[in-house]
Parts: C-alpha cells; sequence; structure tokens
C-alpha cells in the first residue's frame, strides 16, 4: 500500500523550496548587475587587473629592496625601470634576429611562391599562368568592392593598438604605485569597512593575492614548457631563427589562443621558407602537440596545483571563459574561478562550526610569513 504524503510536509518542503529559489534568483540579480556594473568600467577595470598580474611578477625583487631598507619610492622605481628594461630586451632579442634576417627570409618568400607555382603548374592541378593571371585579378576585384569594410576594419585595429596602449600606460603606472603604497592598502580599507567587514575583507584579499601570484608562476610556467619544447624540436630541424621563436613562444604562452596561434605561425612561416614544405608540416605538427597537451594536460595539472583547484574545473573554466567572453575571458578564467573558490571557502569556514584542534581560533593570514606580498604584508603589519 503506497504511503500517504503528509500535507504538513509537503507544504514545508514547497516553502523552503520558494524560499531557496527567491533567494537565489536574488544572488544571480547581484551577480548579473555586478558584472554589468564591471562592463560599464571595463576601461578602468581592464588596466587595474592588467597592473594587478604584472604586480604579482615585479613584487618579490621590490620586496627585497624594501627589506633592505630601500625607500619604497625608489624600490618601487628601480623595479619598474628593470621591468621595463626587461621587457625591451625581450623584444630586442626577438627582433634584432629576424631583422637582420630579413632579407633571406624575403628571398625565402619569393622562392617558396615561385615553387608554389611550379607546382600548381605541373599535375594533378595543372593551373596555367593565365588562369593564376585571372584568380589574382578576380581577387583584386573583390578587395576593390571591398576597400570601405576594409578601411573600417583598419580603423577598427588602429582604435584596439591605441587602446592597448593606453592600457598598457596605466597599468605600468598602476604597477608603481601598487608596489610603492601596496602595504598601506589594506589597513586603510580596514579602517574604511565597519564591523566584522574591517577583518574580513583584508584577509580574504590578502588570499586572493596569494592566488593571483600562484597563478602568474603557473602560467610562466607553462610558457618555459612550451618554449622548451617547441626550441628543442626546432633545434633538431636546423630551423633558423631557434632562440628568438622559442622567446617568443614563452612570451606568448601569457595571451591564451591569440598567442600561440601568432607564435605557432610565426615558426611554421620561418620553416617553410627556410626549410621547405616538408619541415614546416613537422613544425606545424609539433606545434599542435604541444599545445594540445598545454590546454589538456599541462596546465591544468600545473595550475590545479598552484591554485587549488581541480584540473577538470580548469579546463571548464578555460572553456567558459572564452566561450563568454573571448580571449579575455580565457585569460581570466582560471584566475576568477580560483578566487571565488578562496572567498567561498573562507565564507564556508566561517559559517561552519568550529572544530577541535589546534587549528582552531589561529588566523588565516598566519600561514605565510609577513611580508610575502604587498596585501599579505599589509595584513600581518
Amino acid at each position: 500500500m503506497a504511503a500517504m504524503l503528509s500535507s504538513t510536509k509537503t507544504a514545508a518542503a514547497l516553502r523552503t523550496t520558494a524560499r531557496v529559489s527567491a533567494e537565489s534568483l536574488v544572488v544571480l540579480l547581484m551577480a548579473a548587475v555586478t558584472l554589468w556594473t564591471v562592463g560599464r568600467m571595463w576601461s578602468v577595470v581592464w588596466p587595474l587587473i592588467v597592473a594587478l598580474l604584472l604586480t604579482t611578477l615585479t613584487w618579490p625583487p621590490a620586496r627585497f629592496l624594501r627589506r633592505r631598507s630601500w625607500p619604497p619610492a625608489l624600490a618601487a622605481a628601480v623595479v619598474t625601470v628593470l621591468f621595463l628594461l626587461l621587457v625591451a630586451g625581450l623584444v630586442t632579442l626577438i627582433a634584432l634576429p629576424m631583422a637582420s634576417q630579413s632579407g633571406e627570409l624575403a628571398d625565402g618568400v619569393v622562392e617558396g611562391i615561385q615553387r608554389l607555382r611550379e607546382w600548381a603548374a605541373g599535375p594533378p592541378l595543372n593551373i596555367g599562368d593565365d588562369q593564376i593571371s585571372g584568380a589574382l585579378d578576380t581577387a583584386v576585384a573583390r578587395l576593390q568592392d571591398s576597400i570601405g569594410s576594409m578601411v573600417n576594419a583598419l580603423m577598427t585595429g588602429v582604435g584596439t593598438v591605441f587602446n592597448g596602449v593606453v592600457t598598457a600606460f596605466l597599468a605600468l603606472f598602476l604597477m608603481f604605485f601598487f608596489l610603492k603604497d601596496g602595504p598601506r592598502f589594506l589597513p586603510w580599507l580596514g579602517r574604511q569597512l565597519p564591523g566584522r567587514l574591517a577583518t574580513d575583507v583584508p584577509v580574504v584579499a590578502a588570499r586572493c593575492w596569494d592566488t593571483l601570484g600562484a597563478f602568474v608562476r603557473s602560467q610562466a610556467f607553462v610558457g618555459l614548457i612550451d618554449a622548451v619544447l617547441i626550441g628543442l624540436g626546432l633545434w633538431f630541424l636546423d630551423v633558423p631563427l631557434v632562440v628568438p621563436l622559442a622567446v617568443l613562444t614563452f612570451v606568448s604562452a601569457f595571451v591564451p589562443i591569440i598567442g600561440a596561434l601568432f607564435a605557432g605561425l610565426v615558426a611554421v612561416l620561418i620553416t617553410l621558407v627556410s626549410n621547405g614544405l616538408t619541415d614546416a608540416l613537422l613544425v606545424l605538427a609539433l606545434i599542435v602537440v604541444v599545445q594540445q597537451l598545454e590546454g589538456n594536460v599541462f596546465q591544468p595539472m600545473i595550475q590545479s596545483r598552484g591554485l587549488g583547484l581541480h584540473a577538470a574545473v580548469v579546463l571548464l573554466a578555460v572553456t567558459l571563459g572564452g566561450s563568454l567572453a573571448g580571449i579575455v575571458g580565457s585569460l581570466l578564467a582560471v584566475p576568477a574561478a580560483a578566487l571565488i573558490a578562496v572567498i567561498w571557502g573562507y565564507v564556508r569556514d566561517q559559517l561552519g562550526d568550529p572544530g577541535p584542534g589546534p587549528e582552531t581560533g589561529e588566523s588565516p593570514v598566519d600561514e605565510s610569513p609577513a611580508g610575502e606580498s604587498p596585501l599579505g604584508a599589509a595584513v600581518t603589519a
């Protein structure tokens, strides 16, 4: 005989479900409003994010100088100048060798085009010069018809480059001020917040800072693996400009999708004009294999250990971020997921019942020594 449903329990369950649903809708609405607000302020938020990521790279030498009794402004200025010199050195290491061999590469391009025409003229294609000329004329006519859209695309590209330059300058200025005044920020923020927020927010911010540092270090390690593997493959195939291409691969690893495509395209093109089609196909296969290993093996494993996230969560976060916000979404998906995990972990610890043991009552910021980061130093100061 089937059990009868209790009307009292059913009504209570429905009320609980309705309340939880309403609260979830409010949370989702607030999240949507927050994302909309961030989107409207993106011209300010994006340089701030870039500056924070750069500061995670440059804070260790600034901390070293500050511990040697250097004034904060002088330490920040020296580290900023050294960072700019390092960036200029990397660009020089990539650009100068390529410029010195630009003549040979141009001759190789011309020779490659000639070989392609000769191959197309033979069997099985049997494409004559008149057909090639006709195809070129058709292409030129189409380009002339679409000159308006090309101008618009060019102007859009110029605007994108200009915005990128402005973002870079803002990020550098913000990085300098973070290096100089970072340890003062959290004490100031704690004085502005009421009640328990004055303690909780600085602690969460310090943990988030440590998480950002772990993300940047893991990304640099992944880029180093890519550069070593691809560099060894290019060296084995006797491709010219091995060192600049390896450096370009390492630097481009910080820009997801587009960076890997750009570095791979440059490597394949140089191999094609210098070594021929066979080696170019081998380099292409090598880059595809390395990128697949990076995206599906190296990056999830390394970042999952450094950020405390499961490898599947890292992979899903990158996929979701790319589908929602393109390249920027792919870049920020993993650190955003890690920061959400940090905030959720702290909230869960505060809402949970304190368990027995020596960990009860310990300060969350005592896990690292004072001065490990600008925020951590500020909390423990």
